[in-house]
């Protein structure tokens, strides 16, 4: 027998069945399971991305808000100070009698108004920063804004009505400044004033 007719004979012999080649696997194929794995690591992802910006808007408008009432409130300190210029302006004018005001020379009529002038100009700076002249007069008391000093008995407005200015309060943003310093009527009931007003406007007819 030649070697060519023993060839196939050792071949089958040695392995013992025909050789069959294994299937290709692309090495980034997805396993089992893979697909759900990545939609939940997508969705946690894109939760962490919308809290971090979430985050950094809400960083954004508190550090907003901090700079504007470090520019609004850092004069604080100043304006009360510039408070006890605008009383004494106030107390001047206080001082003139309204009789020798009327009757007065040409001289102190321009004095006056200088001051007057002046005191308008304060005001209107104040305002420009932020700070703002409280009025109360005929105004309910308010604790927030207002500090009593007094009650007046008065029985023609409502009890609790501010009936007197003793010193003017201010405010500064939404903050109060300097409460004002007020007399508090000690009066009657809200009814008793509107029928007293219809008695009187009904009197003269």
């Amino acid at each position: 027998m030649t070697e060519q007719d023993r060839q196939p004979q050792d071949t089958t012999a040695a392995t013992g069945e025909p050789v069959v080649s294994k299937p290709y696997i692309m090495p980034d194929d997805p396993e089992p399971g893979s697909v759900e794995t990545l939609q939940k690591e997508a969705a946690e992802a894109r939760d962490r991305m919308l809290r971090t910006l979430a985050e950094m808007e809400n960083l954004r408008k508190r550090t907003s808000k901090e700079v504007a009432d470090a520019r609004l409130y850092g004069i604080t300190g100043f304006a009360r100070d510039v408070l006890d210029i605008a009383d004494n302006l106030q107390r001047a004018l206080d001082a003139v009698p309204a009789e020798a005001r009327a009757n007065a020379d040409a001289g102190l009529k321009g004095l006056i108004e200088g001051v007057e002038l002046t005191e308008r100009s304060l005001h209107s700076a104040l305002e420009k920063h932020g700070v703002k002249k409280l009025d109360p007069q005929g105004q309910k008391f308010d604790p927030n804004f207002h500090q009593a000093m007094f009650e007046v008995p008065d029985a023609s407005v409502p009890s609790g009505t501010v009936v007197q200015i003793m010193q003017a309060g201010y405010t500064i943003g939404e903050r109060v400044l300097r409460p004002a310093l007020v007399g508090v009527a000690k009066g009657g009931a809200k009814a008793a004033p509107a029928a007293n007003n219809n008695e009187s406007s009904g009197a003269p007819n």
